[in-house]
């Protein structure tokens, strides 16, 4: 590599920096994301998929019609689903993959010049200049390119995001939250389907946004609140259209 950097062995010199955070809490922060999609992923699958089986129920008493309809709605929305995840987590990955080349290159050109560049990012930090240095040479001669990415890009140059991760793991997601009102629908005698399943939904978007709220650290009364009540307009509407046409005799 042109330019190597000398560096100067400090085995007794341990200093906690910004790169050494991102080591112990990046994956965590990462698994925790990945949870929270998920949660609202089961949302997502409970409010659609109800919305359409409480709407044809309220146009028909018949199983068919309902269990068509929401088969369509639970599987066209995974897939939906996946296929969004799949393009949104791909651009992600392109972007870091060329963010890394992009670094790589800095590095075989002006490796000096990147360590101080590390070096001035922990003094930004209220690092001393000699410890930031110290720092910065140490993290070099373990990984200089992990060093760079975790500092500046916030990125693990080894945990590159999967895009078939994140679609499956929205497609499951979705799949699990359509079942409850899939199961709510059809289980019940014909009276008792409507409202069995309002109650159901209604609870379990509750115990999602809950979830979700408390995963991001907000309150999960208002979180709970906020998706149950946007659940029951949803259901409300779609049944109200369903009756109206049920009545009118379109269906």
């Amino acid at each position: 590599m042109k330019g190597t950097v000398q560096l100067t062995e400090r085995p007794d010199t341990t200093v906690q920096t910004g790169d050494h955070r991102g080591t112990r809490t990046g994956g965590l922060v990462q698994r925790l994301n990945a949870l929270r999609a998920g949660v609202l992923g089961a949302n997502d699958g409970i409010v659609s998929t109800a919305a359409v089986v409480v709407g044809v129920a309220g146009a028909t008493t018949e199983t068919g019609p309902i269990l068509t309809a929401g088969l369509a709605a639970s599987i066209g929305g995974a897939v939906s689903m996946a296929l969004g995840e799949y393009v949104s987590v791909s651009s992600q990955r392109d972007s870091e993959r060329h963010l890394i080349e992009v670094e790589r290159r800095a590095l075989d050109a002006d490796p000096e010049g990147e360590l101080r560049a590390l070096a001035r990012s922990y003094e930004e930090r209220g690092i001393s200049a000699a410890t930031a240095r110290r720092a910065a040479e140490e993290l070099f001669a373990r990984n200089a390119l992990e060093a760079q990415m975790r500092e500046r890009h916030n990125i693990d140059p080894d945990e590159v995001t999967s895009p078939w991760h994140a679609a499956l793991a929205s497609f499951l997601a979705f799949t699990v939250g359509a079942l409850l009102p899939m199961l709510a629908i059809l289980l019940p005698p014909p009276e008792l389907r409507v409202p069995v399943a309002f109650g159901a939904t209604l609870l379990g978007l509750a115990l999602t946004g809950a979830v979700a709220a408390g995963i991001g650290g907000g309150s999960q009364l208002r979180a709970a609140a906020r998706v149950t009540v946007g659940g029951a307009l949803a259901l409300a509407a779609t049944y109200l259209i369903g009756s109206l046409l049920g009545t009118a005799g379109v269906v």
